[in-house]
Formats: structure tokens, C-alpha cells, sequence
């Protein structure tokens, strides 16, 4: 019995291992707060985009201080929109504004990503494991998620001036089937597909300014 075995730990003079900790940090119990506070705030964030992903995701109704009303359901909007006070969750909405910037797209996954991160992590320091620990734990899955992304990768060198259509099908399926439903993107993939090697200038071709294929 954990009770009776702490009871019997405080008669008999043995710290336990909550006692034991604040002898080492007086600023064990504020650090862990501070951490619960911080977790909190980026689940909170997580659940509020959570309902926006996906071709089945809801629609956001904003509406600014002016009475404009807004309907979107876009990550990268909504993370501009919102009003985000805590540091954490700022932090957050930065890093995957900074993706969308860069790639164009995934700011919701980022999010959903990263707070699922935060709920694992929490769950693993409150089990006793420590935060660096976890930490590293990150780092190798890391490292091993850009090893298999390497493996599973298609070749394309600046010497392929055109992948092949069946290439450029897969790429666009995917794309579109995050936004729309699955039937509605097996309809777009061959018409944008198309449509972009129809206007597509050879790289050979293309002047500096111009975006080539």
C-alpha cells in the first residue's frame, strides 16, 4: 500500500521521495506547475485547431474588434486571428506560421503535432523520467524520422526537367485530399495536373524572374 507505506516513511523519520526533492530544489513544486501551466496552454491551443483539420474539418467564424466577420478554417489564418496570450502557446503559433511561410501548408498538423508532444512528454517527466531525458528521447526520434524519410524519398534532380505524370498525380492526391474530400480530390488531381504541365515553362526556357518546371 503507496499510503501506508508513506505514513510509515514519515514516522519513522524517512524522507520520501517528495520530501527528498525539495531538499535538493525548494523550487521543485513551482518548476512543476510552471510546467503543468505551460502543457496546459499548448493542449489547449492544440484542441482548439484540432477541429479544423482535414477535408472534414470545421468552419471558424472570426470576427475582428471592427464587426468584421470571417469564415475560414485555414491553420495559418486562424493562428494569426487569434489573441494568444501565453508565451507557449505564442511560441507555438509562431513555429507553425513559420512553416506554412516556408512550405505553404501544414501549420494545423504542426500544432496538433507538437501538443501531442507536450501531453507524451508531460505524461513521462510526472512518471518520474527527467526533462532531459525526454529531451534526447526527442532528438533520436528525430533523427530517425528524417532517416526514413530519406530512404522512402523520390529522387529529382535539377537534370529531370519534368517528373513524370504519374509523380506529379501522387503529389497532388495528396495535397488535395487534405483539403477536400477523397472523391472530390480523385476528380482535381489529373485537372491540376494537367492544367500546371500545360503552362509550365522547360527550365531551359524559363527567364530568371519566370518560375520554371
Amino acid at each position: 500500500n503507496v499510503h501506508a507505506h508513506a505514513a510509515s516513511a514519515r514516522t519513522h523519520g524517512t524522507p520520501t521521495a517528495a520530501m527528498s526533492l525539495r531538499s535538493l530544489n525548494p523550487n521543485a513544486d513551482h518548476t512543476r506547475t510552471a510546467l503543468h501551466i505551460n502543457v496546459r496552454a499548448a493542449l489547449g491551443l492544440c484542441e482548439v485547431m484540432r477541429t479544423s483539420l482535414g477535408p472534414r474539418g470545421t468552419m471558424k467564424m472570426l470576427v475582428s474588434s471592427g464587426g468584421d466577420v470571417r469564415l475560414t478554417k485555414d491553420g495559418h489564418v486562424l493562428l494569426q486571428q487569434m489573441q494568444i496570450q501565453h508565451p507557449t502557446a505564442s511560441l507555438i503559433a509562431r513555429t507553425a506560421g513559420a512553416l506554412d511561410t516556408m512550405c505553404g501548408d501544414g501549420s494545423t498538423t504542426a500544432v496538433l503535432l507538437i501538443g501531442e508532444l507536450l501531453r507524451q512528454a508531460h505524461r513521462a517527466v510526472q512518471e518520474g523520467l527527467h526533462p532531459r531525458v525526454v529531451a534526447d528521447g526527442f532528438g533520436a526520434a528525430r533523427d530517425a524520422a528524417l532517416a526514413h524519410l530519406d530512404s522512402v524519398a523520390v529522387p529529382h534532380g535539377d537534370d529531370v526537367s519534368m517528373p513524370e505524370r504519374e509523380l506529379l498525380l501522387s503529389v497532388a492526391r495528396s495535397a488535395l485530399r487534405t483539403k477536400v474530400h477523397a472523391a472530390l480530390a480523385d476528380v482535381l488531381t489529373p485537372i491540376v495536373v494537367d492544367a500546371v504541365r500545360i503552362v509550365a515553362v522547360p527550365r531551359e526556357q524559363a527567364a530568371p524572374s519566370m518560375p520554371a518546371r
